[in-house]
């Protein structure tokens, strides 16, 4: 039988070299007596055929991720080093990759990793990360720490948004008119600054809680509590300012606050008291969760981010909510978690980082009163997270160490607040200038944190 396919392969070969060839174009008869009269070496030939492969879009995905993924994990390692969470550095690396380090010592590499046709498909890959960080930062809500701390968690949680929130809205008054995009409204980017001023990065912090063993201390469980009310009042006044701004007019706006509403109705009390009936409780209590769950969740996942998308808020508030109805029996959301966040972390989320680098251009600030504007935002939103959560912890009851302690904690920001700011560039409210400051502001506020705990944490009372 192998004999007889071989003769009969050669055979059909043979043949079929007798057959007239394909008629060619004009275009491709001139390309092929060109390339046959030109006086090019099989060593020319085969550089430029590596050329042409070296410059597919695909190829150029893969040398962004090398660089971004190998800066972001030596970046993090290095910041660890000196005490420092390691999404601080994963923030450094990115904007060190942008037109602020890299673009500056060597644009040509710079040109050459991050061409501008590129970007497309960077921005589609790092969102899509960040709907999967989403996802697992909604599944590490947990109601249970809010049993013995509600008063605390609501009465601290909401001043520690109020208060920075009003303070937003004040710089905003007096930034309006010289580092708002243009044609953006001032309602529109004062609510982004009162939010920008607003954010706590819940991962980050229960991470810093984790590595420094304060997790089931009265201070941790009162910060793990306040940071998921927190979370959950500052992303749905996002979704609410979201809203507003693409609606366009106030008809619009209140039809996609009902279609919000409805949305949250059926996943809080359709979707979130079937998910364990339909997925079965012998697969939410296997050791590993089947291929077949995984994709029955990421399926409900997408679809979710679907729907927020279409309804006219971001695709990864429909994430988040994704996450916190997951069921919580035989630790399912932790086997979620610990597979889909590694994934994304090391993966996607560096993307991000390095896509919101190439947003952040430190050179605008070249003068004096951009870096006086730029430390004033740091303070003014240091003060306004920790001093408003410090002194109304201190009326709850809480002693100053602890109070302050507890500020210094809700004034991490993280990827967090990277995640609003890119959302506000992205609907043309703040400006490459003010954007650049509130990055900034991101990254000093959430290295601020680890120091000022320490600091704290030596006081007497």
């Amino acid at each position: 039988m192998l004999g007889l396919a071989a003769a009969g392969i050669a055979a059909v070969l043979h043949w079929g070299t007798q057959l007239p060839g394909p008629l060619l174009s004009e275009g491709m008869i001139q390309a092929n007596v060109a390339e046959a009269t030109g006086d090019r070496s099989v060593w020319t030939s085969m550089a430029d055929l590596l050329g042409r492969n070296f410059h597919h879009p695909l190829s150029h995905l893969f040398v962004q991720l090398l660089v971004v993924i190998a800066a972001a994990q030596g970046m993090g390692r290095l910041f660890r080093a000196f005490g420092q969470p390691s999404v601080v550095g994963e923030m450094a690396a990115g904007i060190l990759l942008g037109p602020s380090l890299l673009g500056m010592i060597a644009p040509e590499a710079f040109s050459f990793i991050f061409p501008a046709e590129s970007l497309g498909a960077l921005k589609l890959l790092s969102q899509v990360g960040v709907c999967l960080f989403m996802f697992t930062v909604g599944m590490e809500l947990d109601a249970s720490h809010l049993r013995h701390k509600a008063r605390t968690a609501v009465i601290v949680s909401h001043a520690s948004i109020v208060v920075p929130y009003l303070l937003g809205i004040l710089v905003a008054y007096f930034l309006f008119t010289s580092l708002a995009q243009p044609g953006t409204t001032f309602t529109a980017f004062a609510l982004f600054m009162g939010i920008s001023m607003s954010i706590t990065a819940f991962p980050v912090l229960a991470r810093i809680l984790q590595e420094r063993k304060l997790s089931r201390t009265y201070l941790g469980s009162t910060a793990i509590a306040c940071a998921a009310v927190d979370d959950v009042t500052a992303w749905s006044l996002l979704a609410f300012v979201v809203a507003i701004v693409r609606a366009g007019s106030l008809a619009a706006c209140a039809l996609n606050l009902v279609f919000i509403a409805l949305f949250v109705a059926v996943m809080m009390w359709v979707v979130r008291p079937g998910l364990p009936r339909w997925i079965g409780r012998e697969r939410l209590e296997a050791e590993e969760p089947a291929k077949g769950t995984l994709a029955a969740v990421m399926c409900l996942v997408v679809g979710a981010s679907l729907c927020t998308e279409v309804i006219g808020i971001h695709a990864l508030f429909g994430a988040f909510l994704a996450g916190a109805i997951m069921p919580e029996t035989g630790n399912f959301r932790h086997k979620l978690a610990v597979r889909v966040e590694n994934f994304s972390s090391v993966l996607l989320l560096p993307l991000f980082f390095a896509f919101t680098g190439l947003r952040t251009q430190i050179g605008l600030l070249n003068d004096v009163q951009g870096w006086l504007i730029c430390f004033g935002i740091i303070a003014v939103a240091t003060v306004g997270k920790l001093g408003g959560t410090a002194v109304t912890a201190r009326i709850t009851g809480m002693s100053w160490r602890d109070s302050l302690q507890l500020g210094a904690l809700m004034n991490t920001r993280g990827l967090m607040e990277l995640i609003a700011l890119n959302i506000g560039y992205d609907l043309g409210i703040l400006s490459p200038r003010i954007f650049t400051m509130l990055v900034l502001m991101a990254l000093v506020t959430t290295a601020l944190t680890g120091p000022l705990l320490s600091r704290f944490q030596r006081m007497r009372g």
